[in-house]
C-alpha cells in the first residue's frame, strides 16, 4: 500500500459518531441548564446572590476565554470589547443578578417557566420594536397565551401566591437578555462564539462581583457552606462551561429554531427536579400555567421555523 494512502473511516461509523455527539449536546442544553435553577437556588439561600452569581460567570468566562485563547484565537479588539462590555451588562447583569437575586424567594420550578417567557419577549422586541412590523393577530395571541400563563401560575383569587417583586425582577432580567440577543447581531464581536461568550461571561462576572462588593455582600467575607460550594462549582462546570460549549456547537450545525427547543425543555426538567428532589409544591394552578407557557413558546418556534 502507498504510504501517502488514506484510509477514511466508514461512512455509517462517522455518521454514528456524530449523531452521539448531537444527542450529548442536546442532553447538555435540556437536562444541565434545565437542572441550573435548582443548584441556583441551593446556592443562594446561603451565598449572597450577587457574589454567587459572579463567581459562577467570571470563573467560567475566563476559563473559556482562556481556553480559546490557547487554541490561537485572536484577543478582541477595543472596539470588541466595547461591544462585549455591553453585552456583558444585558445579559449577565442585568439578567442573572435579579434571577438569582429572585430563587431566595421564588421556588426554581416557577423560576425556570418565567425565564421561559424568553422566546416570547425576544419575538416581540424584534418584530414591533427593532423592525417594526405590521401587526399580527396570530403572532400577538401566541405572546398572549404565555404571559396568561404566567397570570395563572402566580395569581390565585386574584392574590399573588409569590411575591411580586421577584417574579418583575426575572421578566425584567430576560427582557434585558432578549434586548442583548437582538443586538448581538449588530454589534462589533469577535468572530469565535465560544471566545465571545467567554468574554462576556467573565465581563459580566467581574461587574457581578463589584456589584456584590458596593451592595455589601462581601462586608463581612460570607460563608460558604460545602453544599452551596458544590451548587456553584456545578453551575460553573456544567451548565455554564459544559451546557455552552454544547449550545454555541449545536447552533453551527443546526437550524437555530431546533436549538432553542431547549426553552420547552428546560422548565419541564426544572419543575420536575423541584417537586422530586427539593419537594417544591406543584399546584394545578402551576401546572396549567406552565402548559400555557410553553404551548406560546412552541407556537413562536413553529413561526419562527416556518419564516426561516
Amino acid at each position: 500500500m502507498d504510504e501517502t494512502t488514506v484510509i477514511e473511516p466508514p461512512a455509517g461509523a462517522a455518521s454514528k459518531s456524530l449523531n452521539m455527539r448531537v444527542l450529548l449536546a442536546f442532553f447538555a442544553i435540556y437536562v444541565l441548564w434545565g437542572t441550573s435553577f435548582l443548584a441556583i437556588r441551593i446556592a443562594v439561600l446561603e451565598v449572597p446572590p450577587l457574589f454567587a452569581a459572579g463567581t459562577r460567570f467570571f470563573v467560567a468566562g475566563v476559563v473559556l476565554y482562556g481556553f480559546m485563547r490557547l487554541r490561537g484565537r485572536t484577543s478582541p479588539t477595543r472596539s470588541q470589547w466595547r461591544s462585549l462590555a455591553l453585552l456583558a451588562l444585558l445579559m449577565f447583569v442585568a439578567e442573572y443578578g435579579p434571577l438569582f437575586w429572585a430563587e431566595k424567594y421564588v421556588p426554581s420550578g416557577i423560576a425556570s417557566v418565567l425565564e421561559a417567557t424568553l422566546p416570547l419577549i425576544t419575538m416581540a422586541i424584534e418584530t414591533w420594536v427593532f423592525r417594526r412590523q405590521r401587526f399580527h393577530w396570530p403572532l400577538l395571541a401566541a405572546i398572549l397565551l404565555g404571559f396568561c400563563g404566567v397570570g395563572v401560575m402566580l395569581f390565585r383569587n386574584g392574590e399573588q401566591q409569590f411575591g411580586w417583586l421577584p417574579c418583575v425582577a426575572i421578566l425584567a432580567g430576560a427582557t434585558t437578555w432578549s434586548l442583548g440577543s437582538v443586538f448581538n447581531r449588530s454589534l462589533d464581536l469577535p468572530e469565535s462564539r465560544p471566545l465571545t461568550s467567554g468574554a462576556a461571561m467573565a465581563l459580566g462576572g467581574a461587574m457581578l462581583l463589584v456589584l456584590s462588593a458596593v451592595f455589601g455582600e462581601l462586608s463581612p467575607l460570607p460563608h460558604v457552606s460545602m453544599r452551596a460550594a458544590l451548587a456553584i462549582l456545578y453551575l460553573i462546570a456544567f451548565p455554564s462551561l459544559l451546557g455552552f460549549t454544547a449550545f454555541v456547537w449545536l447552533l453551527a450545525r443546526m437550524p437555530a429554531t431546533r436549538v432553542a427547543s431547549h426553552a420547552y425543555v428546560n422548565p419541564v426538567v426544572a419543575v420536575a427536579l423541584g417537586y422530586f428532589v427539593a419537594g417544591e409544591t406543584i399546584s394545578l394552578r402551576t401546572l396549567i400555567g406552565t402548559a400555557l407557557v410553553l404551548a406560546s413558546v412552541i407556537l413562536i418556534l413553529g413561526k419562527e421555523k416556518a419564516a426561516i
